[in-house]
């Protein structure tokens, strides 16, 4: 059934098609972002934003890749860890201002070396999971974006991801 409705908005941008969405996945999105610990009032921003995202972006939908309510619940987690990921984040009034200390020489040179390190064991890394890991942790998409950008399912992105940072680990010890 909501299969229909989502072609509807997104072959004919069906406003009648997606307030029934709406009316249905709205309140189970909000008692979802609810449920995994956000407050009654951000959850009802990130839905609306939620659903704004299923209007503008109708046209990624395809039901051969996930029912209705996957891609709609998906699109609500990847927003809640972007909220996190924003609360974790100091505002630039939060920031300090003004001089620093001078970082130890020693540290420094501890930290250039690990960089190093780090950068040979990135390039190491077979191309399809070194592209992943550059996709996910230099350019700051989520695994579910990094799988609309490349075709590519989204377990196997997940599955390639874990497999990489577990080498990286081991070439890091």
């Amino acid at each position: 059934m909501w299969v229909a409705q989502m072609t509807l908005v997104r072959d004919f941008r069906d406003r009648a098609a997606f307030a029934e969405l709406f009316g249905h996945f709205a309140p189970r999105v909000k008692g979802f972002l609810i449920k995994s610990g956000t407050n009654a009032d951000v959850a009802e921003d990130c839905t609306q934003d939620v659903m704004a995202t299923v209007w503008r972006k109708a046209h990624l939908f395809d039901p051969s890749r996930a029912s209705v309510a996957t891609w709609i619940f998906t699109i609500a987690r990847n927003r809640r860890i972007d909220l996190i990921r924003r609360q974790r984040r100091p505002e630039p009034e939060d920031l300090t201002w003004g001089p620093e200390e001078e970082p130890d020489q020693h540290d420094v040179l501890a930290l250039q070396q690990e960089s190093e390190l780090l950068g040979a064991a990135v390039a190491k890394l077979p191309k399809a999971q070194r592209e992943l890991i550059e996709k996910a942790y230099f350019g700051d998409l989520t695994h579910s974006e990094i799988a609309a950008e490349t075709g590519l399912p989204l377990g196997t992105i997940k599955s390639r991801i874990r497999l990489a940072l577990d080498r990286l680990r081991h070439a890091m010890k």
